[in-house]
């Protein structure tokens, strides 16, 4: 039914998130429509940032060629309060507030025992020797508002407390079970201004 290269599109395309099989077949469709410079724009886009994008090796957010990202190497910033945030796409959230001058920390994840995500899969250990080494004195805990995100804070707010920093969490006004990613800058800049103590 389909060419061999035909159905190998397909069904690279089906493996990326929330792109099921009909979607996938569209996009390829459509990609073979368009101007083969089109194509071969988007085939270079995916192979450079494949090639030159990396994780901050202090922050764990994007960055171009192992270098460290824009906001750690920003002196202006507030370098005694962090932000932790789930994913780096929770960093460009925050940042669409504009309420927020401090730096980050991506934990790649969130707790998660079902999927086998424990502490250990998670930049936990690099968050401590932050804490440590950078004079940290207020972490603000913005993980979504969800299940895995509120387990995830109260197990950092436990880990937390013997270091003397003031453990803060992003205030209600996000929806249970959103993603900071979706939130609007209204919702997640009043989210942060309110942000309450942790009791752990």
């Amino acid at each position: 039914m389909y060419t061999p290269p035909l159905r190998a599109l397909i069904d690279e395309l089906g493996r990326l998130p929330g792109i099921g099989p009909k979607s996938a077949q569209r996009i390829a469709f459509h990609l073979l429509k368009v101007p083969i410079e089109d194509a071969l724009r988007l085939s270079d886009a995916i192979v450079s940032v494949k090639e030159r994008t990396t994780l901050c090796a202090r922050c764990f957010n994007v960055a171009e060629g192992g270098e460290l990202c824009d906001v750690c190497a920003d002196d202006r910033r507030e370098a005694t309060t962090l932000c932790v945030v789930e994913d780096p796409r929770d960093i460009v959230a925050v940042e669409r507030t504009q309420q927020f001058r401090g730096r980050y920390h991506a934990l790649q994840g969130a707790l998660n025992p079902l999927e086998g995500i424990g502490p250990e899969q998670l930049r936990i250990k690099e968050l401590l020797v932050r804490i440590e080494e950078e004079g940290i004195t207020e972490v603000i805990l913005c993980t979504n508002p969800n299940l895995e995100g509120e387990a995830t804070a109260m197990y950092l707010a436990r880990l937390l407390n013997p270091f003397g920093v003031t453990v803060t969490r992003i205030a209600s006004g996000l929806p249970v079970g959103g993603d900071l990613e979706y939130a609007d800058e209204l919702t997640l800049g009043r989210a942060l201004e309110g942000r309450r103590l942790v009791e752990p």
